[in-house]
């Protein structure tokens, strides 16, 4: 028999809060996290705005020598995982470490070293690149800093399946729990890639929103959508074997209850034709939840503001639920976070454990006028205080990844 696992603690570093309490105020409030980029300058560049986070100070979180040798997509990680312990009041120590693992997911890594060092390296020679170059790089230094920086001695996994990572994470440490393999799984994903090079490359793609207008830019399924807006942050969620949890006395935000994953087989960059993929995962995770259509409150859309996303997406949704999908409420939180590449599926999980928590559906605040095909309740601009017993989150990633997570209300 599987073992029930629930979320106890919930970190979050946000373009619209650090901490759980200010990003669900935020949430809530309907609150923009896009701005003009002021980390570089953007002149030669098309795209003007991102979700960049400001507020963030590292030496809240990490010693300034230790972070100086970080990139700022792990201080990310570190930072959301001591806000996620805490919030869980979680004790770490000799007695316990080896049952606690780190399962995080990242799509591109250190993306800012990788910059800077070239740059040294072109205008000052090889021996100008930094001894913490590749440590400060590798995608899997995150989860290994998390692990270092808590003393968590348990498995220690870096999941990579583009903007789909950071469920995969979640999804597979579900697995993890379910089985015996761990107690206690700190779980999601971090991204800081809103660089020259980050920017610039996705721009090249036109994959980007080039609105100059923060409150038209991240736009998902309105008929003027034009690209995704690029964000940073991290979330993590502590997932703990339901009888764990209840011994310590730990409060509960909601249970994580399926998962589902399939491989779209068809593009690189282009979802299958109806999104007949991510329609599989759908109904992966409420199959592997022990559910069925009907029990459906909510679904946290992919939602990027793209063309081709939102509308196969729509099609997914549609495939998967019937004509059951014009009753469920869809919204994309996007709208207010942007994207946050490989960590976007832990923001979103995030959000969800709180929707049913709160019985509180989030709204998709830049929806003016639904596109083409794009014909579901997607909780335009004002969110809504309804029942919420059981959550879908979709996350869907370059190279055909599809994740579903569901999660139910806690009831004891």
């Amino acid at each position: 028999m599987k073992n029930r696992v629930v979320i106890t603690g919930l970190g979050v570093i946000s373009p619209i809060g650090i901490g759980k309490s200010a990003f669900w105020n935020n949430v809530q409030l309907g609150k923009c996290g896009i701005d003009k980029i002021e980390s570089f300058d953007t002149s030669t560049f098309k795209v003007k705005v991102a979700g960049e986070i400001k507020d963030f100070d590292v030496v809240n979180f990490i010693n300034k020598k230790e972070a100086g040798r970080m990139d700022r997509f792990t201080q990310f990680a570190i930072a959301a995982s001591k806000l996620a312990v805490e919030d869980a009041e979680l004790t770490i120590d000799e007695t316990n470490a080896e049952h606690i693992g780190v399962y995080m997911g990242n799509g591109i890594g250190g993306l800012a070293t990788i910059e800077s060092n070239e740059k040294k390296y072109m205008e000052r020679g090889v021996g100008r690149i930094s001894p913490f170059f590749i440590p400060m790089t590798i995608s899997n230094m995150a989860a290994g800093n998390v692990s270092i920086a808590l003393g968590i001695k348990g498995t220690c996994l870096t999941y990579n399946t583009a903007c789909a990572s950071a469920a995969s994470a979640i999804g597979e440490a579900l697995r993890a729990i379910q089985y015996g393999d761990a107690d206690v799984i700190l779980a999601g994903g971090a991204e800081a890639s809103i660089t020259e090079l980050g920017i610039g490359g996705f721009q090249a793609m036109t994959a980007l929103c080039e609105s100059e207008d923060p409150t038209r830019a991240s736009i998902p399924f309105d008929k003027d959508r034009s690209g995704f807006v690029m964000s940073e942050g991290a979330a993590i969620l502590v997932l703990e074997r339901y009888e764990h949890a209840i011994q310590r006395k730990a409060r509960i935000y909601a249970e994580v209850i399926g998962y589902g994953s399939t491989s779209d087989a068809h593009h690189i960059t282009t979802p299958a034709p109806g999104g007949e993929g991510a329609a599989r995962a759908i109904k992966k995770a409420i199959a592997d939840a022990g559910l069925s259509t009907t029990d459906i409150s909510y679904i946290n859309a992919h939602g990027t503001s793209t063309p081709y996303n939102d509308t196969f997406e729509t099609a997914a949704i549609k495939a998967a639920f019937g004509d059951l999908a014009y009753k469920i409420p869809v919204s994309s939180t996007k709208s207010m976070t942007g994207h946050l590449l490989g960590a976007a599926g832990a923001v979103e999980a995030a959000i969800c454990a709180l929707s049913v928590l709160n019985d509180y559906i989030p709204p998709t605040i830049g929806l003016e006028e639904p596109g083409e095909e794009c014909d579901l309740d997607y909780v335009p601009k004002v969110g809504r205080n309804v029942p919420v017993n059981y959550a879908l989150s979709n996350s869907l990633g370059f190279g055909g990844h599809n994740v579903t997570l569901a999660f139910g209300k806690f009831k004891g």
